[in-house]
Formats: structure tokens, sequence, C-alpha cells
């Protein structure tokens, strides 16, 4: 597995709005991958709400095509570092996902670090390798 350390000398652009992994992410998605923001795919995409509303979510990666998937980023410290109850909402949010009709992939922030264009293209397939969804 490679350390964060070995992406010492990456950094998001400045005025980029997420974490490392999410750019490196978008990075797959953009460069390796050739989907546009905006077009096949949206960052950061508020649904039901968003942050505003009771139960609304906001989703990392939401794609036009296919329609019914969606990718999360799933940060080390505060998806898993920080308890179960944090794991539970990520669960109940794939599970209210499902109910709308999409979905949702996690990729882990060590499988990123491993292999960013490899998760990447797993998700792009309905593959989830992270640890909710039952890899490592």
């Amino acid at each position: 597995m490679v350390s964060p350390r070995a992406y010492t000398n990456v950094e998001a652009p400045p005025g980029w709005p997420g974490s490392l992994p999410e750019f490196l992410v978008f990075n797959s998605l953009t460069t390796t991958f050739n989907l546009q923001q905006g077009v096949e795919f949206t960052y950061q995409s508020p649904l039901l709400g968003g942050r505003i509303e009771k139960g609304g979510v906001v989703l990392d990666f939401v794609f036009n095509e296919p329609p019914d998937l969606a990718i999360n980023v799933q940060g080390e410290y505060y998806h898993y570092g920080k308890g179960s109850t944090v794991s539970q909402n990520d669960v109940m949010v794939r599970q209210q996902m499902a109910g709308q009709g999409i979905f949702l992939i996690f990729i882990d922030e060590n499988d990123i670090y491993e292999d960013v264009d490899y998760y990447v293209r797993q998700a792009l397939n309905y593959r989830d390798h992270s640890k909710l969804g039952g890899g490592r």
C-alpha cells in the first residue's frame, strides 16, 4: 500500500473545495477516463436538500451516465476513525440513495493512495472494495 506520504509533492489546486483524495479521484475521472465535470458527472452534488435539509446528503461524485451511479470518498480518519456512528450513517446514506435508484460506491482513502485509477475503474463498474462494501 502506498502511504499518503507518497503524495507529499501532490497538492490539490488552490481553491479546490475538497480533500486531496477527492481531488485524486476527480483527476482520475477527468484525465484517465476523460469524463467532463458538469457533463458526465457532478462533483459535490447536493441531493434531497444537501446539508441544509434534514435527511439531505452531499455525494462526492454523481454520474449522469450511467445515471444510477455515485461515488463517495471515505477518508480514514473521518469515516472510520471516529467510531461506528459515522460508518452507520454512511450505510444509511447508501440505503437512502438505493431508495432513490442510485447505487453508491465507496472508495477508501488508502485505496486511492494505492492505485486511484484501478479503484475508480472498479467503481465505474459498480464494484465496491471499501471496508463498508466488504473489502479489506
